[in-house]
This record gives C-alpha cells, structure tokens and sequence, in this order.
C-alpha cells in the first residue's frame, strides 16, 4: 500500500505549475436517480450524471503569470491536479474548469494569501505522467 505526503502534489493549469501552493482539494460527486416502484421494499437507485469541483489555496504571487495568473475569474482552464507529483509513472487527474471564485487575504503578521473556487465542466479523468 503506498502513501504520500501532501508536499509531493502539484497543481498545473495546462502544462504551467502554479506557484507557492499551500493546499488543494478536489471533489467528485454522481447524481442518482430513483428507480423505486410499486411492490418494492426499499428504495433502489441509478447512478447518472458524474461533476467535480475544487479549490486551491496558495501564497498570492503576482508574477505567476502563467499559473496563478491564469486562475480569473470566469475562465475556463484545463486543471492537472497530481497528488504524488509529476515524475513518470505518476497518477493525476485532469478536467476543463471554470474558475468560479478567487478571494485574497492578508493579516499584518501573515503573508497575503489567495484561494481559488472552481467548477469542473465534463468529466474528470485519471491517467498516469
């Protein structure tokens, strides 16, 4: 059984890692559809139609054109989340999403910080580096 530690991962949007990321998460859900009838004796169910969503919370960096900068409002990315990193042989998962939030904060003791919301649009996948 293999684990791996969270500072392994990387997020890209295309093939441009983004910079000073602090922690990400990526969700996938199915809708169902009931398909009880009359006679039955307990609720039966089919699975339909499959989503993703996510978010990324990184150290803001304004000269991350390519990766941060790329995360606006409203656009539409291609996302490569890899949780053991990107080295041959490596599982990730890619999906096309639209960015649906990007919050910045800071505190006087802290560093300036971002978080970025997404909606996945079509399936997620996983495949291998």
């Amino acid at each position: 059984m293999a684990t791996h530690k969270g500072s392994e991962g990387t997020v890209k949007v295309g093939s441009n890692a983004v910079a000073e990321i602090r922690s990400y998460s990526i969700e996938e859900s199915a809708d169902t559809l009931e398909d009880t009838s009359m006679g039955d004796s307990a609720r039966t169910y089919k699975s339909s139609l499959t989503s993703f969503s996510g978010s990324l919370d990184v150290f803001w960096d304004e000269t991350d054109t390519s990766g941060q900068g790329a995360l606006t409002i409203g656009s539409e990315v291609t996302l490569n989340v890899y949780p053991e990193g990107d080295a041959s042989g490596d599982t990730y998962y890619t999906g096309t999403a639209i960015v649906t939030g990007v919050s910045r904060s800071a505190s006087f003791d802290g560093l300036v910080e971002a978080s970025v919301s997404v909606q996945g649009t079509g399936a997620l996948t996983s495949t291998t580096v």
